[in-house]
């Protein structure tokens, strides 16, 4: 019944992929034939089957790499089957998408298979020049090469690196699943980044356990399956969210869902919903009950498990397929688009006014899912303490939640709705990630509620809190979290980003404004934990140090401020002088704003910093003389009872006298 199950669970995957995809496509209009430059029926179902294929390929390259990094000893023969695994799912990874790289150049250029030199002159300037060939030809280089490193890698803390590259792969296919320039391409780069990615990690795992069955025999396969159900849970509830948001970019209203992409949309939700039962049955019915009856829930479990990799195959061929219907929503912009829609893709906004700050948003799928997780977790581990009879300070509590709220609004509130248009309120967004939102995180002592709320693991796996003292204590984290190091990286970040061209990339291209938000929050963090952090840090500055840092800090900070103000050069003027804003600020004037925000509002969380290290420098002699106190009371209790020993002796050889 074993090898069984192991064929008949990629077998019902693929099947039920390849006969949906075909239906999908034949309902959608994905393989009709064009009257122009028509390609021919081998392009027209061949590209969505290879794009199919890219997507299983990559499923099961990160499935495994997950499962390998967070649910199986490297201890056992199961961590290397899954890498094994892993470098096979590259390898389908790497030549199907080079086969789809072809038959896109094929659909968009309409060229005819030939062997002479101008059709290798024309692929080769379609993967070299042309962005979309760029895409693909990056992706199979990167696929090729994660098959190489899953073989020779097997380290686990490699491994981390390996994974990371592996998630890289991902980065050429969501920007290439929505036009650039478009409106909503961000949201829909964002959208198509976490489906594509929480997809692959759901599918890939799965299909990861079915395959390596064998090595999972006996008491591993509860303890295995039931890290997996968290992966899985996490996997659904980003799928859900980023599948939505795809879905209303693309249709916009639900007088659109009788369309034939709306049709294909219902169908992709029905098989989602099944699947979230399957995920259900597994967490409170199956998994537990295998643990006390695994001979009798046994089979029923590998058969339904097969059963939900068929409705993942239905769920993957209409993903395929969906991707070459028509959209009811255009990505194009029609008629004659204003010179903010040319460098955004989206209107310019009405003009800025204190209320719009707060009515006005523009949602950061990344950010909004990071800030309820981090909420969500946190919240949990203080509950997980309090049920055992341990206490969690409120105030960090609230510190946290209150800290990952203004991150929250900060990357999807009027700030990230108009920073793209408005230097000064870029500055205000900045000053906030990097000074305000550090300071209320760090106090919630995040590492410190994760060491006491999860559980050790001792079966040679690494949970979150293995990894998490691993990095703590790693040599890369000692050199960083050294608070003069901190301290260099927080200041000269700003002159280098600002002053090179990091700040145009960051502006102009998603992935760098992306970037921008992970590196400056983390700079602050970094910083602000090595003044007043509860967490452990490897070094630690007496308290005159912590406030000469923070004076030389502020001082370095104050004068960044100065040169933006006294700058008489706009910062990249084809872009924040060319928006075509008609309200506001001249945008000269509104960037020497910018430097006055950075100036003035910027060094407010600095003087909070420096309260707060002056008030614990005092409960920390405090608490120090209360322990010279306390010893000293200790010494006088030990003389007097020295002397009182000594009384009693002489007496004694007095009266014996």
């Amino acid at each position: 019944m074993s090898r069984v199950t192991r064929i008949a669970g990629p077998a019902a995957l693929l099947a039920a992929a390849f006969v949906v995809l075909l239906i999908g496509l034949s309902y959608g209009g994905g393989a009709v034939e064009r009257p122009i430059g028509d390609p021919g029926p081998v392009v027209r179902f061949g590209l969505p089957i290879a794009k199919m294929l890219v997507n299983i390929g990559a499923a099961m390259t990160l499935g495994p790499i997950l499962l390998a990094l967070f649910a199986l000893s490297a201890k056992r023969d199961e961590y290397h089957r899954a890498l094994d695994i892993a470098a096979g799912g590259a390898a389908l990874y790497a030549v199907a998408s080079g086969i789809t790289g072809f038959f896109t150049f094929l659909n968009v250029t309409g060229t005819a298979i030939t062997f002479d030199d101008q059709f290798g002159s024309k692929l080769g300037m379609f993967f070299t020049e042309v962005e979309l060939g760029q895409a693909w030809l990056a992706t199979t280089l990167i696929a090729a090469t994660l098959t190489v490193l899953c073989f020779a890698v097997r380290g686990q803390t490699l491994m981390v690196f390996v994974g990371v590259f592996a998630l890289i792969s991902l980065v050429p296919m969501a920007q290439q699943g929505h036009a650039a320039g478009s409106a909503g391409h961000n949201a829909a780069v964002n959208a198509l980044g976490l489906h594509l990615l929480f997809a692959a990690v759901w599918l890939g795992g799965l299909l990861t356990i079915v395959l390596m069955r064998n090595v999972l025999e006996g008491d591993r396969i509860v303890p295995v399956m039931k890290r997996y159900s968290t992966i899985a849970l996490i996997a659904f509830i980003v799928v859900a969210i980023s599948g939505y948001a795809s879905a209303e970019l693309r249709i916009g209203s639900l007088d659109r869902l009788l369309t034939p992409y709306g049709v294909l949309v219902i169908g992709k939700v029905a098989a989602l919903v099944v699947l979230g039962i399957f995920g259900a049955m597994h967490r409170t019915w199956l998994i537990g009950r295998m643990a006390t009856a695994a001979k009798t829930i046994g089979s029923y479990f590998w058969w339904i498990i097969v059963a939900e990799l068929a409705f993942m195959g239905v769920a993957s061929g209409l993903a395929s397929a969906l991707a070459r219907t028509a959209t009811p929503i255009p990505e194009e912009l029609g008629g004659s688009p204003t010179a903010a829609e040319l460098l955004t893709g989206e209107p310019l906004p009405p003009e800025l006014t204190f209320s719009r700050y707060f009515t006005v948003w523009d949602v950061d799928l990344i950010w909004l899912l990071l800030c309820g997780f981090g909420i969500f977790f946190y919240l949990a581990g203080v509950r997980r303490l309090r049920r055992r009879g341990d206490t969690w300070p409120v105030l960090r509590t609230v510190s946290w939640v209150l800290g990952l709220l203004v991150l929250f609004y900060l990357t999807n509130g009027g700030v990230a709705a108009y920073q793209d248009y408005l230097f000064s309120v870029h500055m205000l967004g900045h000053m906030g990630l990097t000074m305000l939102v550090p300071v209320l995180l760090v106090p919630g002592a995040p590492v410190t509620l994760a060491m006491r709320a999860i559980a050790n693991r001792t079966d040679g796996s690494r949970g979150a809190r293995e990894w998490i003292l691993l990095a703590v204590h790693s040599k890369y984290a000692g050199f960083i979290a050294h608070p003069i190091v901190a301290a260099v990286l927080f200041v000269g970040s700003l002159w280098v980003f600002y002053y090179s061209p990091l700040f145009r990339w960051a502006t102009v291209d998603h992935i760098g404004h992306e970037w921008m938000i992970v590196h400056f929050v983390l700079t602050g963090y970094l910083f602000v934990q090595s003044l007043i952090g509860i967490d452990p840090v490897p070094v630690r500055l007496g308290y005159p140090m912590r406030l000469l840092l923070l004076l030389a800090t502020m001082a370095a900070h104050a004068f960044f401020g100065l040169s933006i103000m006294s700058n008489v050069g706009l910062m990249l003027p084809d872009w924040f002088g060319a928006m075509g804003r008609t309200w506001g600020a001249p945008p000269l004037v509104d960037q020497q704003n910018g430097g006055g925000i950075a100036w003035s509002i910027g060094e407010l969380p600095t003087i909070a910093l420096a309260i707060t290290v002056a008030i614990q420098w005092s409960r920390s002699d405090a608490k120090d003389a209360k322990r010279l106190d306390r010893n000293a009371d200790r010494t006088d209790d030990a003389e007097l009872k020295e002397y009182n020993e000594r009384l009693a002796k002489l007496a004694k050889s007095d009266s014996v006298s």
